[in-house]
């Protein structure tokens, strides 16, 4: 099992100073892979709260804003050789589909194939409709954007005729360094959300899940996989977020659900509590290795 982090960078605490050694310390200790979770604006008040904390609201220093994902990566890929990159997730019914497939294969190009597409179709009805979507038919319309995408990295002429989506003889350059495209790893715990990693997943990401929740969820993904006629392949990643109060001892027993890679969260950006944290993780790495 790999061990990677899950660091959503937040100003002002993630100076540009911090992003640089932290990611050269991160890939120092051998960790595999650096994630971050996206939202383009915040909203005081939201029609559904966070999922990921009691109070329902994003963890955010007060006057501070989360990054940019596809920068940041940028940034951290100049001053980093081997660790991969992760988006946890990228919110792909808000994105326009043709920026985020020349986003995504940039990234990829200028990284050497070392990046991860982690998607999802979001929680936050206010951003999705801020950005211009409406919020009911996300599911459909990032399905359709997903195979947009898969186009546009592997063939070298495309024409689509979509709902939401159509162009002909377009032409997309550089293609990504990674053999088949980039690998999409698909979020979330609802029914469409399985289908959806059995039709383009790379793998399925998991935030937040214990070990118990873990060995649920892998279940219905099997099932999911199963009632398409087909198995789940060794190829197939399972990435998954512990929580962030999980001691580490513990999380040895994702390993023994076949758990691929553990990617633990950083928790509190602040340098004083960054640096024990990358110890503890350290520490996972290798009980892990």
């Amino acid at each position: 099992m790999k061990i990677g982090v899950f660091s959503t960078f937040m100003s002002p605490l993630a100076t540009p100073a911090m992003i640089k050694d932290f990611g050269r310390r991160a890939e120092g200790i051998g960790l595999d892979s650096i994630w971050m979770g996206e939202h383009v604006a915040l909203f005081d008040k939201n029609t559904f709260g966070y999922p990921s904390s009691k109070d329902g609201r994003i963890p955010v220093p007060a006057g501070g804003g989360m990054l940019d994902v596809t920068a940041t990566f940028g940034f951290l890929a100049a001053v980093t050789t081997n660790v991969r990159f992760g988006t946890g997730v990228a919110l792909v019914p808000q994105r326009n589909p043709i920026y985020t497939a020349k986003e995504m294969c940039t990234l990829d190009w200028l990284s050497d194939g070392r990046l991860d597409f982690g998607i999802g179709v979001g929680w936050n009805k206010e951003e999705v409709e801020a950005c211009g979507y409406g919020w009911e038919d996300r599911g459909a319309r990032c399905d359709e954007f997903l195979d947009v995408m898969q186009k546009l990295w592997s063939e070298p002429v495309v024409d689509y005729n979509g709902k939401w989506v159509k162009f002909e003889t377009l032409r997309m350059d550089p293609k990504p360094v990674q053999k088949g495209g980039i690998p999409i790893i698909v979020g979330g715990y609802a029914p469409p959300a399985f289908r959806r990693a059995v039709r383009f997943g790379a793998g399925w990401y998991g935030f937040n899940r214990d070990i118990a929740g873990t060995k649920e969820m892998l279940g219905r993904l099997d099932a999911t996989f199963a009632k398409a006629g087909k198995t789940r392949g060794k190829d197939f990643q399972i990435i998954v977020t512990p929580p962030v109060a999980m001691p580490v001892d513990d999380m040895l027993g994702y390993a023994e659900l076949g758990v691929d890679r553990l990617i633990v969260n950083l928790g509190s950006q602040r340098q004083e509590r960054v640096g024990p944290r990358l110890l503890e993780i350290e520490r996972l790495v290798k009980m892990a290795g």
